[in-house]
C-alpha cells in the first residue's frame, strides 16, 4: 500500500507542478521538444534573442530588428525553457477554434464543396474584411500555403495547419 500512496502523491505533484503536459499527447510534446532543440541554438536550455536571430537567419531571414526580438521573447513570463515553451503553445493553440468550425467557415465560400477556394477570392476577403491581412501577411500565406496552378488554394490543409500545427501527411 505505501508504495501506491506514495506514487499517487508524486504524481499529484508532478501534475499539479506544470499541467501544460497535460494538454498535448506524448507524440506532440516530442514534436515541441525537437523544434525547442532548433531553435535553442547555443543549446543551453534557454532560448534567447540570439537563439531567434540564428534560428531565423537560417530560414533567410536576416534583416530582423532588435525590437521584433524583443517583442518575441517578451511574450514570455520569463526565460523561455521547454516548460515555458511548451505552456506558450498551449496558451496560443487553447484560442484557436476547432478545426470543424474552422473548416464550417471556408465551406460557406466553397458551394460546390471543392476543398478549394481561388486564390484571388480569398486574398480579396482577407484584405477587405474585418481584421485586414497586410501585403507582408498575404506572402507569408501564399509562402506557407501556395495555390496550385490553377490558382486554387487547398483550405482543408490551412485548417489542418491551424489546429494542428503542421502539414497534413498525404
Amino acid at each position: 500500500m505505501a508504495p501506491k500512496k506514495a506514487k499517487r502523491r508524486q504524481q499529484q505533484g508532478e501534475g499539479g507542478s506544470s499541467n501544460v503536459f497535460s494538454m498535448f499527447e506524448q507524440s506532440q510534446i516530442q514534436e515541441y521538444k525537437e523544434a525547442f532543440t532548433i531553435i535553442d541554438q547555443n543549446r543551453d536550455g534557454i532560448i534567447s534573442k540570439d537563439d531567434l536571430r540564428d534560428v531565423l537567419a537560417t530560414m533567410g531571414q536576416l534583416n530582423v530588428k532588435n525590437e521584433e526580438l524583443e517583442a518575441m521573447v517578451k511574450e514570455a513570463s520569463g526565460p523561455i525553457n521547454f516548460t515555458v515553451f511548451l505552456t506558450m503553445f498551449g496558451e496560443k493553440l487553447k484560442g484557436a477554434d476547432p478545426e470543424d468550425v474552422i473548416l464550417s467557415a471556408f465551406k460557406v465560400l466553397d458551394p460546390e464543396g471543392t476543398g478549394t477556394i481561388k486564390k484571388e477570392f480569398l486574398e480579396e476577403l482577407l484584405t477587405t474584411q474585418c481584421d485586414r491581412f497586410t501585403a507582408e501577411e498575404m506572402k507569408n500565406l501564399w509562402a506557407a500555403f501556395p495555390p496550385d496552378v490553377a490558382g486554387n488554394v487547398d483550405y482543408k490543409n490551412i485548417c489542418y495547419v491551424i489546429t494542428h500545427g503542421e502539414d497534413k501527411e498525404e
